[in-house]
């Protein structure tokens, strides 16, 4: 696309992002949130996957560390500014990550799923028993979200859940952006080069675990402001909600549907579950048994995703067309 096409694009995007509450009302709207939110926590595992080539599953324990982050900052520190108790949860899970990462960075392949594994069923654990800390099962909720205050200028009330969508879409997307713009720096490039031959990268002198190291603490941080985020729009946090294994087999699922090394392949798969729940649940309660039916459809038949399937017909459509437009010059 010409870049005024994209420019075009981008603005129609943002008005049908601004006018989306009006057109579809407040249960739609909450979808949307959630689908947003499970966007940036796909996109930021596609970091490791699609990137990098390290498939982890335990990511969820970073979206945990996140929302409990927050959730505990809100409970216990009265008076806290929004975006600081957003910074709390987002550090939460860069800390997190950093105690981590100089064991996974050295590793790869089934070690590194596995030992992500079995840190995350650990995290699970711990929020399970610390009750005293996490609230054990129940988890942490009811506590207060603070208005978005610039000292002088505005406040406005994050309790209104028309004014909290606007914040979460600001938020989420903006991540998502620095995301996409850390995908196309050079250091992008060493990403990919790991993923397709680390001892390469290497030779060419740049220090792959320490490589590693940078990527595996951004997917961390960026999972985290996902669960943040999630942590206050729910109002609530708890092991099930965020640490169970299911949330971690979340993000493969949604990438692995979307289109595994596509940047925008896991948003497509954050919308394609997003829209199969929301029909699912209208006729079934086994919604997990039409998820997999999906994904195995997906594997044996569009191995790249969704996204690897619309190049694909993209190919097919101007390859026909150059074969017509050669026809037609000929004749």
């Amino acid at each position: 696309m010409s870049k005024t096409t994209k420019w075009i694009l981008w603005a129609v995007i943002l008005a049908i992002l601004l006018i989306y509450p009006k057109l579809f009302g407040i249960y739609f709207t909450n979808v949307f949130v959630i689908f947003a939110i499970y966007a940036l926590f796909a996109v930021s595992f596609n970091l490791l996957l699609g990137y990098t080539g390290l498939l982890s599953f335990g990511h969820a324990m970073y979206f945990g560390a996140g929302g409990y982050g927050t959730a505990l900052a809100l409970t216990h520190i009265e008076g806290l500014p929004l975006m600081a108790a957003l910074l709390i949860g987002f550090l939460s899970a860069v800390v997190l990550s950093l105690i981590i990462c100089p064991i996974v960075v050295r590793v790869s392949g089934a070690a590194f799923a596995m030992l992500h594994l079995a840190f995350a069923q650990l995290m699970y654990v711990l929020a399970l028993k610390l009750r005293g800390i996490t609230g054990g099962e129940d988890g942490i909720g009811g506590f207060p979200i603070p208005p978005f205050t610039i000292p002088g200028v505005v406040s406005i009330d994050m309790a209104d859940p028309l004014k909290f969508y606007y914040f979460a879409i600001a938020v989420l997307g903006v991540s998502l952006w620095i995301l996409w713009f850390f995908t196309k720096t050079p250091f992008g490039q060493i990403m990919v080069g790991i993923r397709e031959n680390a001892k390469r990268v290497d030779y060419m002198g740049f220090k792959v675990p320490q490589s590693k190291a940078v990527i595996y603490v951004f997917a961390g941080g960026f999972a985290g402001v996902a669960g943040s985020i999630y942590a206050m729009f729910q109002d609530l946090i708890s092991a099930d909600g965020a640490l169970h294994i299911g949330n971690s087999f979340a993000p493969i699922l949604i990438t692995m549907v979307g289109g595994v090394g596509s940047f925008f392949g896991p948003i497509c798969g954050a919308a394609i579950f997003g829209i199969i729940d929301e029909l699912t649940t209208r006729y079934t309660e086994r919604v997990e048994l039409v998820m997999g039916l999906i994904l195995i459809v997906v594997i044996l038949y569009f191995p790249m995703g969704f996204t690897g399937l619309l190049a694909f017909i993209r190919g097919k459509w101007s390859g026909r067309h150059s074969v017509k437009r050669a026809t037609e010059d000929n004749s």
